[in-house]
């Protein structure tokens, strides 16, 4: 089987790849169970519905067809929609997460506002 190339040059295999082995370490650090593309999230959690992004600038973070309308579209309801966002060559450790405010709130109000 031939290994596709993207635009750039890059394998996109490759970088699939390296997308799924990051949906597996997300799920891992927060408790959850990597599902993937089979139900539209990447990690599913008892409380958030998580997609999990690993790349190279944050070019496509927000906007029409931006991480996070992909992150609010497959969010089930009654789940948090949470972004995880690895930058290429960074520690885990300093990976990004987005949530909206108003999530953000009955969060930390469960935990530090009660």
């Amino acid at each position: 089987m031939k290994k596709q190339r993207s635009k750039k040059g890059q394998r996109a295999v490759s970088n699939k790849h390296a997308g799924r082995a990051y949906q597996r370490k997300v799920a891992k650090m927060i408790g959850g169970k990597n599902v993937g593309t089979i139900e539209g999230q990447d990690v599913e959690h008892r409380v958030f519905s998580v997609e999990a992004k690993k790349v190279k600038t944050f070019k496509r973070m927000f906007g029409k067809d931006g991480y996070w309308t992909q992150t609010m579209k497959n969010t089930p309801e009654g789940k948090i929609p949470l972004l995880f966002v690895h930058l290429t060559g960074s520690r885990h450790e300093d990976d990004l997460i987005t949530m909206c405010y108003s999530d953000w709130r009955k969060c930390v109000s469960r935990e530090y506002l009660s």
